[in-house]
Protein backbone atom coordinates (compact mmCIF):
# COMPACT_ATOMS: atom_id res chain seq x y z
CA UNK A 1 0.00 0.00 0.00
CA UNK A 2 1.33 3.47 -0.97
CA UNK A 3 1.14 5.59 2.18
CA UNK A 4 1.89 8.89 0.42
CA UNK A 5 -1.19 10.98 -0.33
CA UNK A 6 -1.68 11.99 -3.96
CA UNK A 7 -2.03 15.61 -5.06
CA UNK A 8 -5.78 15.03 -5.46
CA UNK A 9 -6.04 13.64 -1.92
CA UNK A 10 -4.07 16.58 -0.56
CA UNK A 11 -6.48 18.93 -2.33
CA UNK A 12 -9.39 16.96 -0.88
CA UNK A 13 -7.93 17.39 2.61
CA UNK A 14 -7.58 21.14 2.08
CA UNK A 15 -11.20 21.44 0.93
CA UNK A 16 -12.53 19.35 3.83
CA UNK A 17 -10.48 21.33 6.34
CA UNK A 18 -11.76 24.66 4.98
CA UNK A 19 -15.40 23.55 5.12
CA UNK A 20 -15.14 22.08 8.63
CA UNK A 21 -13.26 25.05 10.08
CA UNK A 22 -15.66 27.46 8.36
CA UNK A 23 -18.95 25.82 9.39
CA UNK A 24 -18.34 24.02 12.69
CA UNK A 25 -19.88 26.27 15.39
CA UNK A 26 -17.24 27.47 17.86
CA UNK A 27 -19.40 26.78 20.90
CA UNK A 28 -19.70 23.13 19.83
CA UNK A 29 -15.99 22.60 19.10
CA UNK A 30 -15.14 24.24 22.46
CA UNK A 31 -17.33 21.70 24.26
CA UNK A 32 -15.58 18.83 22.45
CA UNK A 33 -12.13 20.27 23.17
CA UNK A 34 -12.96 20.69 26.86
CA UNK A 35 -14.50 17.24 27.26
CA UNK A 36 -17.89 18.68 28.16
CA UNK A 37 -21.16 16.95 27.37
CA UNK A 38 -22.92 17.73 24.13
CA UNK A 39 -26.67 18.25 23.96
CA UNK A 40 -28.87 16.47 21.47
CA UNK A 41 -29.26 19.82 19.70
CA UNK A 42 -25.46 20.18 19.39
CA UNK A 43 -25.13 16.77 17.76
CA UNK A 44 -28.10 17.30 15.44
CA UNK A 45 -26.75 20.73 14.41
CA UNK A 46 -23.40 19.32 13.31
CA UNK A 47 -24.90 16.30 11.57
CA UNK A 48 -27.30 18.58 9.68
CA UNK A 49 -24.32 20.66 8.47
CA UNK A 50 -22.56 17.54 7.22
CA UNK A 51 -25.74 16.27 5.58
CA UNK A 52 -26.11 19.51 3.62
CA UNK A 53 -22.72 18.76 2.06
CA UNK A 54 -23.56 15.09 1.52
CA UNK A 55 -20.81 14.16 3.99
CA UNK A 56 -22.80 12.49 6.76
CA UNK A 57 -22.98 8.81 5.78
CA UNK A 58 -19.35 8.45 4.72
CA UNK A 59 -19.45 4.63 4.48
CA UNK A 60 -22.62 4.46 2.34
CA UNK A 61 -22.54 4.00 -1.43
CA UNK A 62 -23.50 7.07 -3.46
CA UNK A 63 -26.77 5.49 -4.62
CA UNK A 64 -27.99 5.41 -1.02
CA UNK A 65 -26.97 8.98 -0.15
CA UNK A 66 -23.29 8.55 0.69
CA UNK A 67 -20.55 10.76 -0.78
CA UNK A 68 -18.96 7.93 -2.77
CA UNK A 69 -15.56 8.55 -1.21
CA UNK A 70 -12.57 6.22 -1.40
CA UNK A 71 -11.28 4.67 1.82
CA UNK A 72 -8.43 7.19 1.87
CA UNK A 73 -10.85 10.10 1.54
CA UNK A 74 -12.92 8.73 4.42
CA UNK A 75 -9.77 8.42 6.49
CA UNK A 76 -8.80 12.02 5.69
CA UNK A 77 -12.29 13.29 6.53
CA UNK A 78 -12.36 11.50 9.90
CA UNK A 79 -8.90 12.79 10.74
CA UNK A 80 -9.78 16.39 9.88
CA UNK A 81 -12.99 16.21 11.94
CA UNK A 82 -11.02 15.03 14.96
CA UNK A 83 -8.30 17.65 14.51
CA UNK A 84 -10.97 20.38 14.35
CA UNK A 85 -12.59 19.11 17.59
CA UNK A 86 -15.81 18.27 15.76
CA UNK A 87 -18.33 16.03 17.53
CA UNK A 88 -18.13 12.33 16.82
CA UNK A 89 -20.93 11.17 14.55
CA UNK A 90 -23.58 9.22 16.44
CA UNK A 91 -22.76 5.87 14.94
CA UNK A 92 -25.85 3.76 15.61
CA UNK A 93 -27.86 4.76 12.56
CA UNK A 94 -25.10 5.95 10.24
CA UNK A 95 -22.22 3.55 10.85
CA UNK A 96 -24.01 0.46 12.18
CA UNK A 97 -27.62 0.15 11.00
CA UNK A 98 -27.19 1.89 7.66
CA UNK A 99 -24.62 -0.58 6.27
CA UNK A 100 -26.70 -3.47 7.67
CA UNK A 101 -29.83 -2.31 5.83
CA UNK A 102 -27.83 -1.73 2.65
CA UNK A 103 -26.45 -5.29 2.76
CA UNK A 104 -29.29 -7.28 4.37
CA UNK A 105 -32.43 -5.12 4.28
CA UNK A 106 -35.33 -5.23 1.86
CA UNK A 107 -35.80 -2.44 -0.68
CA UNK A 108 -38.80 -1.27 1.31
CA UNK A 109 -36.67 -1.04 4.47
CA UNK A 110 -33.91 0.81 2.61
CA UNK A 111 -36.32 3.27 1.01
CA UNK A 112 -38.05 4.00 4.32
CA UNK A 113 -35.28 4.08 6.93
CA UNK A 114 -32.13 5.29 5.15
CA UNK A 115 -33.46 8.77 4.21
CA UNK A 116 -34.78 9.21 7.75
CA UNK A 117 -31.34 8.43 9.19
CA UNK A 118 -29.76 11.05 6.94
CA UNK A 119 -32.17 13.89 7.63
CA UNK A 120 -32.37 13.22 11.37
CA UNK A 121 -36.02 12.22 11.60
CA UNK A 122 -34.94 8.96 13.27
CA UNK A 123 -32.37 8.67 16.05
CA UNK A 124 -31.29 5.05 16.55
CA UNK A 125 -29.79 3.24 19.52
CA UNK A 126 -28.40 -0.28 19.87
CA UNK A 127 -30.07 -3.15 21.73
CA UNK A 128 -27.32 -5.75 22.03
CA UNK A 129 -25.95 -6.09 25.58
CA UNK A 130 -28.04 -7.59 28.37
CA UNK A 131 -27.37 -7.94 32.13
CA UNK A 132 -26.17 -11.51 31.54
CA UNK A 133 -24.97 -11.18 27.94
CA UNK A 134 -22.48 -8.43 27.20
CA UNK A 135 -19.10 -9.75 26.15
CA UNK A 136 -20.74 -13.16 25.62
CA UNK A 137 -23.40 -11.73 23.34
CA UNK A 138 -24.58 -15.15 22.17
CA UNK A 139 -26.02 -15.68 25.66
CA UNK A 140 -28.77 -13.10 25.14
CA UNK A 141 -32.20 -14.03 26.48
CA UNK A 142 -34.59 -11.34 25.20
CA UNK A 143 -37.31 -13.37 23.45
CA UNK A 144 -39.37 -12.59 20.38
CA UNK A 145 -42.30 -14.97 19.88
CA UNK A 146 -44.11 -14.98 16.53
CA UNK A 147 -47.84 -14.23 16.77
CA UNK A 148 -49.32 -13.92 13.31
CA UNK A 149 -47.86 -10.88 11.60
CA UNK A 150 -46.10 -9.62 14.74
CA UNK A 151 -43.36 -10.56 17.19
CA UNK A 152 -44.08 -10.24 20.89
CA UNK A 153 -40.86 -9.19 22.64
CA UNK A 154 -40.02 -9.60 26.33
CA UNK A 155 -36.66 -8.98 27.97
CA UNK A 156 -34.08 -6.37 28.89
CA UNK A 157 -31.16 -4.57 27.26
CA UNK A 158 -28.53 -2.52 29.10
CA UNK A 159 -25.74 0.03 28.51
CA UNK A 160 -27.86 1.53 25.72
CA UNK A 161 -25.83 4.61 24.81
CA UNK A 162 -27.84 7.81 24.16
CA UNK A 163 -31.04 5.79 24.26
CA UNK A 164 -32.75 8.73 25.98
CA UNK A 165 -32.62 10.59 22.65
CA UNK A 166 -33.67 7.68 20.43
CA UNK A 167 -37.03 6.98 18.83
CA UNK A 168 -35.88 3.63 17.35
CA UNK A 169 -33.74 0.75 18.59
CA UNK A 170 -32.30 -2.16 16.59
CA UNK A 171 -32.23 -5.31 18.70
CA UNK A 172 -30.90 -8.82 18.74
CA UNK A 173 -33.63 -11.13 20.03
CA UNK A 174 -33.92 -14.86 20.48
CA UNK A 175 -36.51 -16.37 18.15
CA UNK A 176 -35.52 -20.03 18.70
CA UNK A 177 -33.82 -21.98 21.50
CA UNK A 178 -32.58 -25.07 19.68
CA UNK A 179 -28.98 -25.62 18.64
CA UNK A 180 -25.92 -23.50 19.43
CA UNK A 181 -26.36 -20.20 21.31
CA UNK A 182 -25.50 -18.32 18.12
CA UNK A 183 -28.43 -19.99 16.35
CA UNK A 184 -31.96 -18.75 16.80
CA UNK A 185 -31.05 -15.04 17.05
CA UNK A 186 -32.83 -12.48 14.88
CA UNK A 187 -32.28 -8.79 14.13
CA UNK A 188 -35.38 -6.61 14.51
CA UNK A 189 -36.21 -2.90 14.45
CA UNK A 190 -38.33 -1.58 17.32
CA UNK A 191 -40.13 1.75 17.70
CA UNK A 192 -39.10 3.02 21.15
CA UNK A 193 -42.54 4.63 21.53
CA UNK A 194 -44.28 1.25 21.25
CA UNK A 195 -46.41 0.23 24.26
CA UNK A 196 -44.33 -1.84 26.69
CA UNK A 197 -40.94 -0.21 25.99
CA UNK A 198 -39.38 1.51 29.01
CA UNK A 199 -36.09 3.45 28.92
CA UNK A 200 -34.37 3.99 32.30
CA UNK A 201 -31.20 6.12 32.56
CA UNK A 202 -28.14 4.81 34.40
CA UNK A 203 -26.27 7.47 36.40
CA UNK A 204 -22.51 7.15 35.92
CA UNK A 205 -19.74 7.93 38.42
CA UNK A 206 -19.22 11.43 36.99
CA UNK A 207 -22.92 12.23 37.34
CA UNK A 208 -23.77 11.95 33.65
CA UNK A 209 -26.55 9.79 32.19
CA UNK A 210 -25.03 8.67 28.93
CA UNK A 211 -26.31 5.07 29.02
CA UNK A 212 -29.62 3.40 29.77
CA UNK A 213 -31.33 0.10 30.42
CA UNK A 214 -34.33 -0.81 28.27
CA UNK A 215 -37.20 -3.08 29.31
CA UNK A 216 -39.55 -4.82 26.86
CA UNK A 217 -42.88 -6.07 28.19
CA UNK A 218 -45.15 -7.72 25.59
CA UNK A 219 -43.93 -5.29 22.94
CA UNK A 220 -45.53 -5.97 19.56
CA UNK A 221 -43.35 -5.46 16.49
CA UNK A 222 -44.45 -6.09 12.89
CA UNK A 223 -42.73 -9.02 11.21
CA UNK A 224 -41.82 -6.60 8.41
CA UNK A 225 -39.35 -5.06 10.90
CA UNK A 226 -37.22 -8.22 10.74
CA UNK A 227 -33.93 -7.56 8.93
CA UNK A 228 -32.58 -10.53 6.99
CA UNK A 229 -33.79 -14.04 7.73
CA UNK A 230 -35.35 -15.20 10.98
CA UNK A 231 -32.83 -17.01 13.22
CA UNK A 232 -29.91 -15.70 11.11
CA UNK A 233 -29.27 -12.53 13.08
CA UNK A 234 -25.84 -13.66 14.31
CA UNK A 235 -24.43 -13.17 10.82
CA UNK A 236 -25.77 -9.61 10.80
CA UNK A 237 -24.47 -9.00 14.33
CA UNK A 238 -20.93 -9.96 13.31
CA UNK A 239 -21.10 -7.76 10.23
CA UNK A 240 -22.29 -4.78 12.27
CA UNK A 241 -19.67 -5.27 14.98
CA UNK A 242 -16.90 -5.10 12.38
CA UNK A 243 -18.04 -1.55 11.58
CA UNK A 244 -18.44 -0.67 15.28
CA UNK A 245 -15.00 -1.97 16.30
CA UNK A 246 -13.29 -0.09 13.50
CA UNK A 247 -15.01 3.11 14.68
CA UNK A 248 -14.13 2.54 18.36
CA UNK A 249 -10.44 2.46 17.45
CA UNK A 250 -10.65 6.24 16.95
CA UNK A 251 -7.46 6.89 14.96
CA UNK A 252 -8.29 10.55 14.33
CA UNK A 253 -9.27 11.22 17.92
CA UNK A 254 -6.08 9.65 19.24
CA UNK A 255 -4.13 11.88 16.86
CA UNK A 256 -5.89 14.91 18.34
CA UNK A 257 -5.34 13.69 21.91
CA UNK A 258 -1.61 13.24 21.27
CA UNK A 259 -1.46 16.76 19.86
CA UNK A 260 -3.24 18.05 23.00
CA UNK A 261 -0.78 16.25 25.26
CA UNK A 262 2.26 17.68 23.47
CA UNK A 263 0.79 21.20 23.73
CA UNK A 264 0.05 20.72 27.43
CA UNK A 265 3.49 19.19 28.12
CA UNK A 266 5.17 22.27 26.65
CA UNK A 267 3.12 24.61 28.86
CA UNK A 268 3.03 23.15 32.38
CA UNK A 269 5.67 22.17 34.92
CA UNK A 270 5.94 19.20 37.25
CA UNK A 271 8.67 19.07 39.94
CA UNK A 272 10.43 22.15 38.59
CA UNK A 273 10.66 21.19 34.91
CA UNK A 274 8.46 21.27 31.86
CA UNK A 275 6.64 17.99 31.33
CA UNK A 276 7.95 17.96 27.77
CA UNK A 277 11.53 17.86 29.12
CA UNK A 278 10.88 14.90 31.40
CA UNK A 279 12.47 11.79 29.76
CA UNK A 280 9.77 9.46 31.07
CA UNK A 281 6.90 11.46 29.58
CA UNK A 282 8.85 12.00 26.34
CA UNK A 283 9.47 8.26 26.02
CA UNK A 284 5.83 7.35 26.65
CA UNK A 285 4.64 9.94 24.13
CA UNK A 286 7.09 8.63 21.51
CA UNK A 287 5.93 5.05 22.04
CA UNK A 288 2.30 6.09 21.65
CA UNK A 289 3.11 8.02 18.49
CA UNK A 290 4.75 4.94 16.96
CA UNK A 291 1.81 2.72 17.98
CA UNK A 292 -0.63 5.24 16.55
CA UNK A 293 1.14 5.34 13.20
CA UNK A 294 1.10 1.53 12.99
CA UNK A 295 -2.60 1.53 13.83
CA UNK A 296 -3.28 4.15 11.15
CA UNK A 297 -1.77 1.85 8.53
CA UNK A 298 -3.78 -1.12 9.82
CA UNK A 299 -6.93 0.99 9.70
CA UNK A 300 -6.32 1.91 6.06
CA UNK A 301 -5.75 -1.74 5.17
CA UNK A 302 -8.96 -2.78 6.88
CA UNK A 303 -10.95 -0.03 5.18
CA UNK A 304 -9.50 -1.07 1.82
CA UNK A 305 -10.67 -4.64 2.45
CA UNK A 306 -14.10 -3.44 3.58
CA UNK A 307 -14.58 -1.38 0.40
CA UNK A 308 -14.10 -4.53 -1.68
CA UNK A 309 -16.46 -6.55 0.50
CA UNK A 310 -13.70 -8.61 2.10
CA UNK A 311 -13.47 -7.11 5.60
CA UNK A 312 -11.88 -9.54 8.05
CA UNK A 313 -13.33 -9.76 11.53
CA UNK A 314 -10.06 -10.64 13.22
CA UNK A 315 -8.30 -7.54 11.87
CA UNK A 316 -11.11 -5.28 13.06
CA UNK A 317 -10.67 -7.00 16.44
CA UNK A 318 -6.93 -6.21 16.38
CA UNK A 319 -7.74 -2.60 15.54
CA UNK A 320 -10.27 -2.40 18.36
CA UNK A 321 -7.81 -3.84 20.91
CA UNK A 322 -4.91 -1.60 20.00
CA UNK A 323 -7.05 1.46 19.34
CA UNK A 324 -8.70 1.37 22.75
CA UNK A 325 -5.37 0.72 24.47
CA UNK A 326 -3.86 3.78 22.80
CA UNK A 327 -6.84 5.99 23.64
CA UNK A 328 -6.81 4.90 27.27
CA UNK A 329 -3.05 5.35 27.63
CA UNK A 330 -3.23 8.82 26.10
CA UNK A 331 -5.85 9.87 28.64
CA UNK A 332 -3.77 8.30 31.41
CA UNK A 333 -0.69 10.20 30.24
CA UNK A 334 -2.64 13.47 30.04
CA UNK A 335 -4.11 13.06 33.52
CA UNK A 336 -0.76 12.02 34.99
CA UNK A 337 0.99 15.09 33.56
CA UNK A 338 -1.60 17.35 35.18
CA UNK A 339 -1.28 15.76 38.61
CA UNK A 340 -3.80 17.08 41.13
CA UNK A 341 -5.04 19.69 38.64
CA UNK A 342 -6.78 16.87 36.76
CA UNK A 343 -9.43 16.81 39.49
CA UNK A 344 -10.82 20.17 38.38
CA UNK A 345 -14.14 20.42 36.62
CA UNK A 346 -14.47 23.06 33.93
CA UNK A 347 -18.25 23.01 34.29
CA UNK A 348 -17.99 24.60 37.75
CA UNK A 349 -15.15 27.09 37.27
CA UNK A 350 -14.63 30.17 35.14
CA UNK A 351 -11.62 30.26 32.82
CA UNK A 352 -9.94 32.85 35.06
CA UNK A 353 -10.09 30.48 38.05
CA UNK A 354 -8.38 27.60 36.26
CA UNK A 355 -4.72 26.92 36.96
CA UNK A 356 -4.48 24.81 33.78
CA UNK A 357 -5.73 25.24 30.20
CA UNK A 358 -9.51 25.03 30.13
CA UNK A 359 -9.42 21.97 27.84
CA UNK A 360 -7.41 20.11 30.51
CA UNK A 361 -9.82 20.74 33.33
CA UNK A 362 -11.97 17.68 32.68
CA UNK A 363 -9.06 15.29 32.27
CA UNK A 364 -10.13 13.07 35.17
CA UNK A 365 -13.78 12.60 34.09
CA UNK A 366 -12.70 11.88 30.51
CA UNK A 367 -10.08 9.42 31.76
CA UNK A 368 -12.65 7.49 33.78
CA UNK A 369 -15.19 7.58 30.93
CA UNK A 370 -12.59 6.02 28.61
CA UNK A 371 -12.27 2.97 30.88
CA UNK A 372 -15.32 1.59 29.07
CA UNK A 373 -13.57 1.51 25.69
CA UNK A 374 -11.93 -1.87 26.29
CA UNK A 375 -15.32 -3.37 27.21
CA UNK A 376 -17.98 -2.16 24.78
CA UNK A 377 -18.15 -3.37 21.21
CA UNK A 378 -17.04 -6.75 22.58
CA UNK A 379 -14.46 -6.76 25.37
CA UNK A 380 -10.78 -6.87 24.45
CA UNK A 381 -10.54 -10.33 26.01
CA UNK A 382 -13.18 -11.59 23.58
CA UNK A 383 -11.39 -9.84 20.71
CA UNK A 384 -8.19 -11.73 21.58
CA UNK A 385 -10.14 -14.98 21.40
CA UNK A 386 -11.41 -14.02 17.93
CA UNK A 387 -7.86 -13.25 16.77
CA UNK A 388 -6.47 -16.48 18.24
CA UNK A 389 -9.16 -18.62 16.61
CA UNK A 390 -8.44 -17.03 13.24
CA UNK A 391 -4.65 -17.20 13.41
CA UNK A 392 -4.31 -20.66 14.95
CA UNK A 393 -7.18 -22.53 13.32
CA UNK A 394 -6.26 -25.79 11.63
Amino acid sequence: MDLDFTAEEQAFRKHVREVIRGELPREISDKVLQGRGLTKEDIECWQAILNRHGWLATTWPAEFGGPGWSVVERHIFNEECALASAPRIVTFGLVMLGPVLIKFGTKEQQDHYLPRILDGRDWWCQGYSEPGAGSDLAGLKTRAVRDGDTYVINGQKTWTTLGQHANWIFCLVRTATEGKPQDGISFVLVDVNSPGVEMRPIKLIDGSKEVNEVFFTDVRVPVTNLVGEENKGWTIAKYLLTHERTNIAGVGHSTKDLEKFRKLAAEIERDGEKVADNPLYAMRAAELEADLEAMRVTNLRLLADASSGAAEGHRSSLLKIKGTQIRQELQNLYRSALGSAAALDADDLSENELAVPVEAARAAPVYFNHRKLSIYGGSNEIQRNIVAKELFRE
